[in-house]
């Protein structure tokens, strides 16, 4: 059985998006075992500086680096990453698992982006999109690509 562990750095506050996280992680569970960790991002001022930045972002790798499983293929959601399609994610997910990876690490990091080390340290670094959306609407967005991949693998009819 496959192990799917999200990390995520700042919370869901809005009721529609906990709504949406809650039914794709009750489906993702039937299918998996998963666990989402969400890590508090660290409070900057209204506009911090680029040191700022880089300080925050290497204090929540930190906290991060804790919350991954070891020996896990570990993916970083990043914009420089690249780009996959769902059924090319079910692909690597599926192709891992039969050569003894059945545990991903996933890491979606604050709204100012994951520090360089943290993203040197993943063995894949994955962009959802050339867009921008809500940091928040990453988490749903990944949850529901995770259902996809799995519903591909095992035949479902999920995906059209």
């Amino acid at each position: 059985m496959l192990t799917l562990n999200i990390v995520c750095v700042g919370g869901l506050r809005e009721e529609y998006f906990r709504a949406a996280s809650s039914e794709y992680e009750k489906r993702l569970n039937a299918m998996c075992k998963l666990t989402v960790c969400e890590l508090p991002a660290v409070n900057l001022p209204q506009e911090p500086s680029d040191a700022q930045i880089a300080a925050a972002l290497e204090k929540e790798s930190g906290l991060i680096k804790k919350k991954l499983l070891p020996n896990a293929v570990t993916y970083a959601l990043c914009i420089e990453g690249k780009q996959r399609s769902s059924e090319v994610l079910a692909k690597e997910l599926e192709s891992s698992a039969v050569f003894g990876k059945s545990a991903f690490n996933f890491i979606i990091g604050s709204s100012y982006g994951l520090s360089p080390r943290i993203k040197s340290a993943a063995d894949v670094k994955m962009s959802m999109s050339e867009m921008t959306f809500p940091h928040r609407l990453a988490r749903i967005m990944l949850l529901e690509q995770l259902y996809r991949a799995l519903s591909i693998n095992s035949g479902g009819k999920y995906h059209k």
